[in-house]
């Protein structure tokens, strides 16, 4: 019996050690490599969006990640990634958070870890349509018909809200989400299925798009930082960032300045 007693604690320190060794190092590997690996997609205004322009993530997920990078004295390294492979890269490891105006919801939570929300009250699932068609669309009702064409985004909660919700509309995926309210503007769609957030950021910087549902959403949800499950202290210490930065009042001054216009 002290034997088997021997050999099964030898095998839960074992275990433990391994444990240790594959999810340990989250901050011990920041450290040491000097960058904090990002992962965003750059293609949601007003959270993470890559100007074209000038090369640059602007955003308050851009705020927010180098806040992050210099509570933790080391520089940013973005790893591009896109809504249809967001879970598997985060799952893969290819870095160390990903901040791009990611929901949180059960599916997620169920399989990756989620920081604490910032957001509360910002997001919800809305339309952008043109101005002159304002009129038109002032329900899910009004959208779900056949000669209405919506397009979505692949891979996120914009094209499972347009599945699950939108059953005679036609159903139109574009690869460049922040290329869709262009298509719409031109006359290549009717509807754009956003968020409230997005929507108010596109209807001032183009007069042709409105969007009349923005006051009363469709859902209510709230954003966080997704990383891999699996390294408790790395997430403490996200939400340990968070919590500093509600408690001092940066985050409301930049959901201020981003999100609530």
């Amino acid at each position: 019996m002290n034997r088997t007693i021997r050999i099964f604690l030898c095998w839960v320190v074992l275990m433990l050690l391994t444990v240790s060794t594959v999810f340990a190092g989250h901050l011990e590997d920041i450290a040491a490599r000097g960058t904090i690996r990002i992962g965003t997609t750059g293609d949601y205004i007003p959270m993470s969006y890559r100007n074209p322009k000038t090369g640059v993530y602007e955003g308050i997920d851009a705020e927010l990640s180098q806040l992050i990078a210099d509570s933790l004295g080391v520089k940013i390294e973005y790893v591009p990634t896109n809504w249809p492979t967001l879970t598997s890269d985060t799952l893969a490891g290819k870095f160390d958070i990903a901040l791009c105006g990611i929901s949180r919801n059960y599916a997620r939570a169920k399989t990756m870890a989620m920081s604490d929300a910032y957001g509360e009250g910002a997001f919800g699932k809305t339309i952008l349509c043109r101005k002159s068609d304002a009129k038109k669309y002032q329900s899910l009702a009004d959208i779900d018909k056949p000669e209405v064409r919506v397009m979505i985004n692949p891979g996120g909660t914009n094209e499972k809200f347009a599945h699950a919700n939108l059953k005679k509309a036609k159903l139109i995926v574009h690869q460049e989400n922040a290329d869709i309210p262009r298509q719409v503007a031109e006359g290549n769609a009717d509807i754009m299925i956003t968020e409230t957030v997005e929507a108010a950021r596109y209807i001032e910087l183009n007069d042709k798009l409105a969007a009349p549902l923005m006051k009363a959403p469709f859902t209510r949800h709230s954003c966080g930082i997704l990383m891999q499950k699996g390294d408790q202290e790395f997430l403490n210490y996200i939400n340990f960032v968070l919590a500093e930065l509600k408690m001092d009042g940066t985050l409301a001054t930049l959901e201020k300045k981003y999100l609530y216009r």
